[in-house]
């Protein structure tokens, strides 16, 4: 499995993207994220969430996977443009690792549904 994935579907003319990163975390704990950014293709995203922290990067790639299993049983596939949100997803990135350090005992996210 990739660490990163762009997928896109389109609905009534509309084109709406999903980009996908795993990255780790600062601290060298052996702690990943996985980033998502979401919205209308062309646009800026509508949404970035953070799923994590997972104990290395097998684990994420495992969430990332079910994700994507997900998302193409509501019709997205897997898009061949190069991703356009990656600054939007690394400065979540340093906010995640800047709450981190803030708190380096409790590294813990709370993910949104």
């Amino acid at each position: 499995m990739p660490r990163s994935l762009c997928l896109t579907r389109q609905c009534l003319g509309l084109i709406t993207r999903i980009e996908c990163e795993i990255r780790p975390l600062a601290g060298e704990r052996g702690l990943w994220t996985l980033l998502c950014a979401a919205g209308m293709s062309a646009a800026q995203p509508s949404a970035i969430k953070a799923q994590g922290p997972f104990h290395g990067p097998q684990v994420a790639e495992a969430v990332l996977e079910s994700i994507a299993q997900c998302l193409a049983v509501q019709g997205y596939a897997p898009c061949a443009e190069p991703p356009i949100w990656r600054l939007h997803l690394q400065a979540e990135l340093r906010r995640l690792n800047g709450e981190c350090s803030r708190r380096v005992d409790d590294c813990m996210f709370r993910p949104e549904s």
